[in-house]
């Protein structure tokens, strides 16, 4: 790792609950776009899901599956442009499943959420000739007088 890319910031905190038939996703977008997050990442969540939209590790595609689930786990990062997002659930049998998050995820019965904020930063996605994937860049930026108060 490059010491040198590695960025530092003060953050804020936004917590907030997703009601039962919202799209978790564009719920998100929403949330970031209304709050100019630049560098957010996901802290805390608990909830559940009647549809879980994932992609598996090494698959093209997405699957689809209805039913009950509990969100296990989501974790990521989300900015201005979009957003890297991978998620756990359990089924009613306690079986666990995750992948790369989807549009298409629908809560069940709520989705309580704590979204992380650095305004001293802005993440992006650059090329990666390594990976041969868009990987995350982060960029340091200066607040404006009004971002300090």
């Amino acid at each position: 790792m490059n010491e040198t890319k590695i960025g530092v910031s003060q953050g804020r905190f936004l917590a907030f609950r997703l009601a039962p038939g919202e799209e978790l996703l564009g719920a998100l977008r929403r949330i970031v776009r209304n709050y100019g997050i630049r560098a957010g990442y996901v802290a805390g969540v608990v909830g559940s899901l009647s549809r879980v939209c994932l992609r598996f590790a090494g698959k093209p595609d997405g699957t689809e599956t209805n039913g009950c689930f509990e969100v296990v786990s989501l974790v990521g990062t989300l900015d201005a442009a979009g957003e890297h997002l991978h998620m756990a659930v359990s089924d009613p049998g306690g079986a666990v499943t995750g992948g790369h998050v989807l549009e298409g995820c629908i809560v069940r019965t709520t989705m309580e959420l704590v979204l992380g904020d650095l305004p001293g930063l802005e993440f992006r996605r650059g090329y990666c000739p390594l990976s041969t994937y868009d990987e995350l860049e982060v960029i340091p930026r200066t607040l404006t007088k009004k971002e300090n108060e």
